[in-house]
Order: structure tokens, then sequence, then C-alpha cells
């Protein structure tokens, strides 16, 4: 594996670009209208640029200009990572189609849609063909380039749902897994309410100091994750 860099601790806010800084190479682009939905991204500008879960397609734009306002294009971009196959997470993958960009997937989530295929053109506007990832995220480690990130197998929102962990940071991209004081949903399309919640005791065990949801706030700080996870597992599972 190639050798991470550290990060920085500092939370640093872009207001007028409505951006986050989470650390040296780690950004945020919350969504935060209450009108459309949208999923937050999160950009890793490392050796390899990484961009996670980018959204609506018709929504897309938004990103673009963020990417842009740092001095990037979107040919910059080098992996395209989705947590599941959700189109509010997924659907922007249509941007990168021709291009030489890679798109990584977990198998189980690919198996998923290809389950859904008579669904997911009217979802994404392309057929399941074209969603095909270039490569799998499978549970354990992975190196993109200068980046080391865990990949973690939480089904429950989804299947083939994943987290994905910085260690040496000790930052968790959760997808649809867990939010502030919210968990993802199961009532949709290969949900599972008990997946969900053995995947949260999973993620639980991590030293964590920053949660990276795909939707809604930042937790940031160890003690503010801690209570986070007590209070969904007293509110939403009686533990």
């Amino acid at each position: 594996m190639n050798a991470c860099p550290p990060l920085l601790a500092a939370v640093t806010f872009f207001q007028e670009q409505m951006m986050v800084k989470i650390a040296e190479n780690l950004y945020a682009f919350p969504w935060e209208s209450m009108s459309r939905n949208n999923c937050n991204t999160y950009l890793i500008d490392g050796s390899k640029r990484i961009l996670i879960d980018p959204g609506h397609s018709s929504l897309f734009q938004r990103i673009v200009d963020e990417i842009t306002a740092l001095g990037m294009e979107l040919d910059d971009i080098d992996v395209v990572i989705c947590t599941h196959g959700h189109p509010d997470h997924m659907g922007a993958v249509s941007a990168f189609t021709r291009k030489n960009i890679l798109l990584a997937l977990h198998e189980e989530e690919w198996r998923f849609i290809q389950g859904m295929a008579r669904h997911v053109q009217a979802a994404f506007g392309m057929t399941s063909a074209e969603l095909e990832p270039d490569f799998f995220l499978t549970e354990g480690d992975l190196a993109i380039g200068d980046t080391c990130l865990q990949v973690l197998h939480t089904p429950g929102h989804t299947p083939g749902s994943v987290c994905l962990y910085r260690e040496e940071a000790q930052v968790l991209v959760t997808g649809d897994l867990v939010f502030y004081r919210g968990i993802g949903r199961t009532d949709m399309p290969g949900g599972d309410s008990g997946d969900l919640q053995n995947s949260i005791q999973k993620i639980a065990r991590l030293p964590v100091e920053t949660v990276l949801p795909g939707h809604g706030e930042i937790v940031s700080g160890r003690s503010a994750v801690s209570r986070n996870f007590d209070y969904l597992n007293q509110v939403w599972f009686g533990i």
C-alpha cells in the first residue's frame, strides 16, 4: 500500500461557495436545499483525485462549479466512488461516461442495480450497461494513488452499501447508513432493518473524529460522534 499523508484536523467553511474544507486535501460539498433532494458530495484531492457520491445528474452543475472554484476541471477527477446505487448519489456518473475516469461500486450493489434493470432507464436516463463500474469495491484496504481508504461493506439501506474510512484522519464517509440523529431508510427495494442495525454496530466500533454522511450535517469531534451513535442506538434500536 502507498504511504498516506496525515490530514489536518481543522474544519474551514467557505460560505460563498457552500464548500467545507475538512482537511488539507479533503472537501465536502453539502446539499442544504429543503426543496430538492440531493446528496452530500466529497472530494479527495490526492495524487489521484477521488469524487465520492456525485449526486443527481440534473443538479451536478453545482459540483462542477465547486470543483472549478478549487482550480480543477472535471477531467481532473480520476475515480468516482459511489457508496450505493440510488439516483441521488449515483445519477451524475452520466457526466463521466465518455471520460477517462474510473467508476467504483460494491459488487453486491451492481447485482442489485442489474436486478432493477427495467427501472434504471427511468431513474438514471441511462441503461444498466452504461452504469457498469470499472472496478468493484471490496471489504478491506483500498489504495488509490497516495490515498488509503478502508472499505466497509455496510448493507441495510441497500444490499451493497459501503462506508469509507480513512484511518489516519479518523474520517468516516457513511453514505446513507447513518446521519446526524438519523439512519438510512429500509422501506425501499433492497432495504433490510436487521442488516442496517448490524452495519451501524460495525462502524460504531471504529475510532472516528468526523462522520461525513450522505445527507445533512457533518458530525465533528470524537465526543459528538460518540453521542450521535448513542442517540441512534437509544432512539432507533432501544439499546
